[in-house]
């Protein structure tokens, strides 16, 4: 599948892979269709090379990440002080690859209304199925899309949730490739966990997605802790390869939105106001 790389993708800091795992050599080290050599220096410091370009990719590590850009970005990578939380458990979930544009991972993280019919009895259960109204702003000074106010009913929020509780959101997307979540804490009132997934877009109809988390669980293994989040990714998948068309629809009279897509209506406005193409259909 074909699709030119705009220059606001372009102009993006991507997540290539944990810098513990980060395979050394071109395999499938890939992004916005160029692929990627990996070598190590002489001093065993990472280089990472793009097709096509002698210089080596600027480089930054921040949250246990190794990352790069094609592009120029006007900022560096986004703020998250939980990161920094020295009693916050950081998880990092592994990699999946998904046949689907990277666009539809981040639309479909922003999405509560299918909780209980793909993670049933999890996320959510019948008769729980209403979204109730939520406030969705794109933060102008910040250039991010947040959603507030987000509440649902779910039968097992978190590993450690021994109850169904009334679970709290806040979704926030940084760039067009990289989404948070922050959630009730069954273990700390006055606290959030957080859950990111960062999304490496190989093509536009193909993407590796990083889930992370930074909780307040002194409780469960981190295996425990990894499974249950890949459990959860695993069953998006099955229905983001799904999804038709495979491309993210910028106009909106491809799909008709309900109340309860108020976020997916200012990402996708958001995105169409940047330029955002790669991923995108914008035929009407």
């Amino acid at each position: 599948m074909q699709n030119s790389v705009d220059r606001a993708s372009l102009d993006q800091w991507y997540v290539l892979d944990t810098e513990a795992f980060i395979p050394v050599g071109r395999s499938h080290n890939r992004l916005l269709g160029t692929d990627l050599t990996v070598e190590k220096d002489a001093d065993g410091q990472i280089v990472v090379r793009a097709e096509g370009r002698v210089d080596p990719l600027p480089l930054r590590h921040r949250f246990g990440f190794l990352w790069t850009t094609l592009g120029s970005p006007e900022r560096e990578i986004f703020p998250l002080p939980e990161a920094d939380e020295a009693d916050r458990r950081y998880v990092p979930c592994g990699v999946v690859t998904v046949r689907a544009s990277g666009l539809r991972i981040v639309e479909n993280f922003l999405d509560m209304a299918h909780f209980p019919f793909v993670h049933t009895d999890v996320l959510g259960a019948e008769p729980h199925t209403e979204v109730m109204q939520y406030d969705v702003e794109i933060r102008r000074e910040e250039d991010e899309v947040w959603a507030t106010n987000c509440e649902f009913f779910q039968p097992q929020a978190a590993l450690s949730a021994t109850n169904g509780i009334s679970t709290k959101y806040m979704y926030r997307v940084m760039t067009p490739f990289t989404t948070i979540l922050y959630k009730t804490c069954p273990n700390a009132d006055d606290r959030w966990d957080v859950i990111g997934l960062f999304v490496q877009p190989l093509d536009p109809d193909r993407c590796r997605a990083h889930p992370i988390m930074y909780l307040i669980d002194d409780v469960s293994t981190t295996t425990e802790l990894i499974h249950f989040q890949q459990m959860i990714f695993l069953q998006d998948r099955i229905i983001l390869e799904n999804q038709r068309p495979v491309l993210l629809p910028l106009e909106p009279r491809k799909e008709i939105p309900t109340r309860a897509d108020a976020s997916s209506i200012a990402y996708r406005r958001w995105l169409k106001e940047k330029g955002v193409t790669y991923g995108a259909t914008t035929a009407a």
